[in-house]
């Protein structure tokens, strides 16, 4: 079973299901705190009802802790695991895991914007994101890819298939800060087998002024306007 007291000695293996070191866990520990308490009041139920006695009374809850709040959903959220599987990691059934995906996951997401580190999904906006000007406007685009579950239609499993994976996935395409490694723009999920400069081109985003763009081979030819591009290039010699 996960916890945080058996995990946060652990800092390889807090990493990997996190995506968060330790130190970075508990810089948002107070944020996720001050958003629970600000979502969920103690004088209430957490169903939103007065409460009939003081908080705490009863039984314990199968999550009771708010650092193993926190790294419940910090663990769904890097490893996108089914719910069954997110809940024999934390010894609660299908139903318990559904209601605390449901319950904590608008607490991290205010905590994050109160940390003022939610990435921008507005493409007309980044070139005027803190995010994105924090530093220098210097930043690395990129897709992502996730697996999914294959569908049954046989015109959506192509559509989701990735040559690239092998597999059905769905794709972001993610803006980082280069000189921060903050994410400034997450984009909209895409259909796996779109090409990243296709999913770039649409997405059509407004960089900062005078802005550099790394980029790999999969942006062949995506070159924004005012936007200075950096793609590495590949050694003639490593393949032989």
């Amino acid at each position: 079973m996960l916890t945080y007291t058996t995990l946060q000695d652990r800092p390889r293996e807090f990493l990997a299901v996190t995506g968060l070191t330790h130190a970075e866990f508990m810089r948002l520990l107070p944020a996720f705190a001050t958003a629970y308490a600000l979502r969920y009041p103690a004088e209430k139920t957490l169903e939103g009802k007065p409460r009939q006695r003081r908080a705490g009374g009863g039984a314990t809850g199968p999550v009771p802790q708010t650092e193993d709040k926190l790294l419940f959903i910090l663990v769904f959220q890097k490893t996108n695991p089914l719910q069954t599987v997110q809940g024999l990691q934390f010894d609660l059934s299908q139903p318990q895991t559904n209601y605390w995906i449901h319950h904590l996951l608008p607490v991290l997401q205010h905590a994050l914007a109160a940390l003022g580190v939610v990435p921008e999904r507005d493409a007309s906006r980044v070139a005027t994101s803190p995010l994105a000007l924090e530093g220098a406007p210097n930043g690395v685009i990129d897709g992502t890819e996730r697996r999914r579950q294959r569908p049954t239609d046989a015109a959506q499993q192509k559509e989701q298939y990735s040559g690239k994976k092998k597999t059905h996935t769905d794709k972001n395409l993610v803006l980082v800060n280069e000189h921060t490694n903050k994410v400034v723009y997450l984009g909209p999920t895409v259909a796996g087998k779109m090409h990243d400069k296709k999913a770039a081109d649409a997405a059509q985003i407004c960089y900062p002024p005078n802005a550099t763009l790394g980029k790999d081979t999969g942006f062949q030819g995506y070159e924004p306007a005012g936007v200075l591009t950096r793609q590495p290039k590949k050694n003639p010699k490593a393949g032989s």
